[in-house]
């Protein structure tokens, strides 16, 4: 196909409130939830540690062990992440690391072990898997973030009570937790099992934090365990108001640099891209309605959510680490996002077939959305056939004139673009 759309940069201006000093706000919440006041000395703390990229992660667990040991307690850090990691012990520490999360930077011991210990049953009869050291802890402190989540819909999504199960409960638990969602409601399951945890496990605190669109710390929030479920819900409605956007109702062409575990949890944000509800379709009332999505490349290994996509380049295909990836999908009881789209030597000939599929619209009036990834939204690039759209948009100002697409000699698009 030798014609492209020509493309203009453009900017989007988002909320951004942020904590400026994240080690005393850390240090405020414990103290203003009395969790010193719990730690006795010699204490064993369990803290955990997921596998998402959350911004100053590293400072914010640090900060909360070294308030542990300040109050006398022996705190180590629990990894609490399902089945990430291609589900073993070891693969969740070499998770961490890749976040610069080791005993160095954070004081304290790992201890990786994929071991639970079942808690009980739900009325429903779903089987509640908790990980056994931390289950043998005197307290166990809840770090998370508070964000919608790729599959579930409802009150809870991700967050604290989603930690309890899904990462706390190891491959073991989260594999069971997703299969009683095929028939239970994600809701119903947290309500009945979270409950049961909270008087079966020491869990004594949370540390919840919201992020703002541009991936920032916004609010860090201690929660008492007692008030998991009521400030779960308050915290998810901030981080809905405050998450980032496409600008467009319409998209032909969604063109996405890299997907990965490290920017969501099927590797590009279902709530960004318009695909929670199915998976090669907006469902009803999702926006963008995006026809197709096509993939370059994949972060981190782990490519879940590449079978959401319609194209993807080889480089995609061979950055993944399949087993990974699928036992994750197996996990998640979402075999498709596994599955490889129609695989393109290049990102012209990925174009190429990708503006195939727009219908009867010229090439050059297709409505082309190239991003990073789903987590950096401020900057993007579209194709001048948005411009009338984003001229009432609010917030989106473009900053550039319009170009053609450029490709380099292998037929592959400029990663700075």
């Amino acid at each position: 196909m030798a014609r492209y759309p020509e493309i203009v940069t453009v900017h989007q201006h988002f909320e951004r409130p942020q904590v400026r000093d994240i080690a005393a706000t850390v240090r405020d919440e414990l103290s203003r939830i009395s969790f010193d006041d719990q730690i006795r000395t010699g204490d064993r703390i369990a803290i955990t540690a997921g596998s998402r990229g959350i911004t100053n992660i590293q400072t914010i667990l640090r900060t909360a062990v070294d308030f542990c040991k300040e109050c006398g307690g022996v705190p180590w850090i629990v990894p609490s992440m399902g089945s990430h990691g291609g589900a073993t012990a070891e693969g969740q520490e070499k998770v961490l690391a890749g976040l610069d999360l080791t005993e160095e930077s954070l004081g304290c011991s790992i201890e990786s072990d994929m071991e639970t210990v079942l808690l009980d049953t739900t009325a429903d009869g779903i089987p509640i898997y908790f990980d056994k050291r931390a289950s043998e802890s005197d307290h166990v402190l809840v770090c998370g973030r508070v964000k919608l989540h790729t599959g579930f819909a409802g009150a809870y999504q991700s967050g604290l009570m989603k930690m309890l199960l899904n990462g706390l409960g190891n491959h073991r638990g989260a594999k069971t937790y997703h299969r009683a969602a095929v028939s239970i409601p994600f809701d119903r399951i947290i309500e009945t099992a979270c409950p049961m945890i909270l008087k079966k496990v020491p869990i004594r605190a949370g540390l919840a934090v919201v992020e703002n669109a541009y991936g920032e710390t916004a609010g860090i929030h201690g929660v008492q365990c007692n008030d998991f479920q009521r400030r779960q819900q308050e915290l998810l409605c901030e981080s809905r108001r405050l998450m980032a956007k496409l600008p467009l109702e319409q998209i032909d062409i969604l063109l996405i640099d890299k997907i990965g575990k490290s920017i969501s949890g099927t590797g590009m944000d279902t709530n960004i891209v318009g695909r929670k509800l199915q998976d090669h379709a907006p469902g009803p009332e999702e926006t963008p309605a995006v026809r197709t999505i096509a993939i370059r490349g994949v972060r981190g290994g782990n490519g879940n959510g590449i079978g959401l996509a319609e194209f993807c380049t080889s480089r995609a295909v061979a950055q993944t680490d399949w087993e990974a990836t699928r036992i994750n999908g197996l996990t998640a009881m979402h075999v498709a996002a596994t599955m490889i789209p129609v695989e393109c030597p290049n990102d012209r000939e990925m174009l190429d077939r990708a503006l195939q599929t727009i219908g009867l619209r010229k090439v050059e009036d297709a409505k082309l959305v190239w991003i990073k990834n789903t987590k950096e939204l401020d900057t993007i690039v579209c194709s001048t056939a948005c411009l009338g759209e984003l001229q009432n948009a609010p917030g989106v100002t473009p900053q550039s004139d319009r170009r053609p697409l450029r490709f380099d000699a292998e037929g592959n698009l400029p990663d700075d673009e």
